[in-house]
């Protein structure tokens, strides 16, 4: 897994070189203090991580990530805690607050490798999704889903062993989803096929939950009951 690090104090810099240096599937191609030197080197090679610090004097890494054309995954480290949710925002597989220890950096990079993984797998991906929550990337199997929720700004996905909440809205997240596997009935739920326990006129029975069909859903709804060789 080739990887950069960019961060105008040296001393992270050799942190993070040595640490690296430790794991064996990571190949720290190179280090920046510049910047701009850095999206030069980028501009003409390819990586598949990139470290990137997010308090730098000229720039800041989450403006720097912005700019690049081509976004590899992105571990940021920074002294500031307070940067954690605009790092979120962006798509961080993680965030590291210095001074960090060995063993945090190393689940970062796993965290990384499996989502690099993810994104080249495709069979991978028909089993699983990433979901943004608590600032990080966590990877959820479709096979555990049992209920989506709608709730404004937020969604709430209902697994075992207990719910995970993200800010993201329904239809983002069903752009991710298998349209044969999951479908949606209502404008605030979207429900796996496969956990559906009965089928009512305007009404479903989901992993022990009874749901609403929404009046603007019913073309979906019929669509589903004859897929299931019911009459409509």
């Amino acid at each position: 897994m080739r990887c950069i690090a960019i961060d105008d104090e040296p001393l992270a810099l050799q942190i993070i070189a040595e640490y690296a240096s430790r794991i064996p599937f990571l190949s720290l191609q190179k280090t920046f203090t510049d910047p701009d030197e850095a999206l030069v080197w980028l501009k003409q090679n390819d990586v598949d991580l990139l470290f990137l610090d997010i308090q730098m004097p000229d720039i800041n890494g989450l403006q720097y990530y912005r700019l690049l054309s081509k976004k590899p995954p992105v571990i940021f480290t920074t002294a500031y805690s307070e940067y954690a949710v605009e790092g979120f925002n962006v798509d961080a597989v993680d965030y590291l607050l210095k001074p960090f220890e060995y063993d945090r950096f190393l689940k970062a990079v796993f965290k990384a490798r499996e989502y690099i993984d993810f994104l080249s797998n495709q069979d991978l991906q028909l089993a699983s999704i990433f979901i943004k929550v608590d600032y990080q990337l966590m990877k959820i199997s479709l096979k555990d889903i049992d209920l989506i929720e709608g709730l404004d700004d937020y969604i709430r996905i209902h697994t075992k062993p207990k719910p995970v909440l993200t800010l993201m809205t329904l239809k983002s997240l069903q752009e991710k989803l298998p349209s044969h596997e999951f479908v949606r009935l209502h404008r605030s739920y979207i429900v796996p096929v496969s956990k559906i326990e009965s089928f009512g006129k305007s009404k479903i029975k989901v992993a022990g939950k009874e749901l609403p069909v929404g009046s603007s859903y019913g073309e979906a709804y019929q669509q589903l009951l004859k897929d299931k060789g019911l009459e409509p």
